[in-house]
């Protein structure tokens, strides 16, 4: 089908468009060349009318293969943020333990090393270790480890190893040793990988968090009652944790059992 069309900005000679295809019409339409008063005819008609008289001016035009695809993919992409498995307080707390028990591996290897320097003496960060365990809520025991000479230069480097550690398997892996070993990682809440600033600036937060200890760890607890189980840190960081996401394999034999997997809580 044909269709022309009068432009009007022509004040001499035949004003008459065309041919067009309903396509170029529609076009001419979004660029504004066509109004709906504009007068519009296509072969079969009998007479010239406004473009807004043909039913065509309110169909919605047919959507290319690229608008197709588009919308495809944004439908996977929501569908696959709904599916999305938050990791609970629980597994969280799993994970922050086994990458605990490795600093402390690495501290204690630092606190050797140290002590075979001369820097520290080892035997007396071993008494006021004992006295606190026998009694954990003495502060002046912590005060008379920091009198031990080395002890503030272990607490500095250890701390730097934390942040390290940290930093950088969440910025690089998204998630640190523990949370690989589990199947959970961090994320912004968008859905996206963490990136250095993301994971510097979630780091900071997580010392907020650790300051809610003497508020009866509320920073944590939160993870308990959120929708999206973060803890304080994400909220302040935009971040999540969620659990990984497992593929299948085409192998039938075996694409049952990593479905049933798939759905068990880590």
């Amino acid at each position: 089908m044909k269709w022309f069309y009068i432009d009007t900005s022509i004040t001499d000679g035949d004003r008459r468009q065309g041919p067009y295809t309903i396509d170029e019409i529609r076009n001419f339409v979004n660029e504004g060349k066509i109004t709906d008063e504009t007068l519009v005819w296509h072969s079969g008609e009998t007479n010239w009318k406004a473009w807004k008289d043909f039913p065509e001016a309110s169909e919605e035009p047919e959507q290319t293969e690229e608008e197709i695809l588009k919308q495809t993919i944004e439908t996977l992409l929501q569908s696959r943020m709904q599916q999305k498995r938050f990791a609970g307080f629980f597994v969280r707390a799993n994970a922050f333990i086994i990458d605990n028990l490795i600093l402390s591996l690495l501290g204690a290897i630092f606190l050797y090393i140290m002590s075979a320097a001369g820097v520290i003496d080892l035997n007396a960060v071993s008494e006021i270790a004992q006295q606190y365990v026998d009694n954990p809520s003495s502060t002046e025991l912590v005060s008379k480890a920091f009198e031990i000479p080395g002890v503030s230069t272990f607490f500095t480097i250890f701390s730097v190893l934390q942040a390290i550690y940290f930093i950088v398997f969440h910025a690089i892996f998204a998630a640190t040793p523990g949370k690989k070993l589990l199947h959970i990682h961090v994320e912004t809440a968008d859905g996206e990988r963490i990136s250095w600033a993301f994971s510097i600036f979630r780091f900071i937060a997580t010392i907020i968090t650790q300051a809610t200890i003497y508020f009866y760890g509320l920073g944590y607890l939160i993870v308990l009652v959120d929708p999206q189980k973060r803890a304080l840190h994400d909220f302040i960081a935009r971040t999540r944790v969620v659990h990984d996401v497992i593929e299948l394999k085409n192998n039938p034999e075996t694409s049952e059992e990593n479905s049933n997997e798939s759905n068990k809580e880590v």
